[in-house]
């Protein structure tokens, strides 16, 4: 039997890699620097295809022991034909035939995935979405991105690139120009450059951090406590379309912000309740992530064996 799934998270920043166990459980991980193989699609898939067999040899696991391995990818992914469309944050990358390289390297079989919906996967099956047929999963950090649950399966839309809720408008200010070419969107005003500039504005301090922010909301400073409800009201302003669209049982709300979850979470449902359609606000509940940045890694051991079943 083959037991083990080999997880990839590849980041602007970061490439992390775990093996994982039918359970759920990261049996071993590692992780290596993604600007020391960003000049090329061909060195970090090197790279890649190094740290996972070193990984294994480590182990002491036989590929023949191994399902397969899952490749999480941050930007548009082909998932049927395993071609990467882009990576906007990382160069050089359009129209890579991922899938059919790395395998031949490898191997091994290889599945590729947006790796939003990898850690959406991740907490549907493992995480604070267990149990659950209809969720959003929402990432809030640099960018803002949703892996969408739909009565038990994935959804990924025709073209694989469903879920951008970072990039609903939320207001006609030309001046908010957004990094996707339009203005006003959802994530021109919760991801983290934007809360950093507010941050710094309100305490006039332009180095304070939002972890400080959150520690000094924690000790009960008012102005930091505002803070944190202001962005839980522009969170929920974001979500009250999707909510209302997709009727979700559960919100999960996962990426570096969601540190401050609980900070958020009142004028979260405050606003849900008060401005969503009533069916939909009595149904749905906000919980944070659980598998913090494992997921991705953990979402892949989902990936492989839904995809064999």
């Amino acid at each position: 039997m083959k037991h083990f799934v080999v997880g990839v998270d590849i980041g602007g920043t970061n490439v992390k890699l775990g093996i994982v166990d039918p359970s759920g459980k990261m049996v071993a991980r590692s992780a290596f620097s993604t600007k020391d193989f960003i000049r090329s699609p061909r060195a970090l898939i090197d790279a890649v295809c190094a740290n996972v067999l070193a990984l294994l040899a480590q182990e002491g696991i036989a590929k023949a022991r191994v399902a397969g391995v899952g490749i999480g990818l941050p930007g548009l992914v082909d998932v049927k034909k395993g071609v990467v469309r882009i990576l906007p944050n990382i160069p050089g990358w359009s129209e890579v035939p991922l899938k059919r390289v790395l395998e031949k390297k490898l191997g091994l079989a290889v599945q590729l995935e947006n790796d939003v919906n990898m850690i959406t996967l991740g907490e549907w099956v493992y995480g604070a979405g267990k149990g659950m047929n209809d969720l959003i999963c929402m990432t809030l950090g640099t960018g803002v991105g949703a892996g969408l649950i739909l009565d038990g399966r994935i959804y990924r839309g025709p073209g694989f690139a469903a879920g951008e809720i970072g990039h609903v408008p939320m207001t006609e200010d030309r001046s908010a120009i957004c990094g996707c070419g339009s203005w006003g969107c959802f994530e021109r005003y919760v991801g983290n450059q934007s809360l950093q500039e507010e941050a710094a504005r309100l305490f006039d301090r332009a180095n304070i951090s939002l972890e400080e922010v959150s520690s000094k909301a924690v000790k009960g400073e008012k102005k930091a406590l505002g803070f944190w409800a202001a962005v839980g009201e522009k969170v929920a302003l974001g979500l009250i379309g999707p909510i209302n669209i997709l009727n979700p049982r559960c919100v999960i709300i996962g990426g570096g912000v969601a540190r401050s979850f609980a900070l958020m979470k009142p004028a979260i449902e405050k606003v849900i309740k008060s401005r969503c359609m009533k069916t939909q606000a009595e149904m749905v509940r906000f919980v944070k992530a659980r598998l913090d940045d494992s997921a991705g890694i953990i979402g892949a051991e989902v990936l492989i064996r839904h995809e064999k079943r």
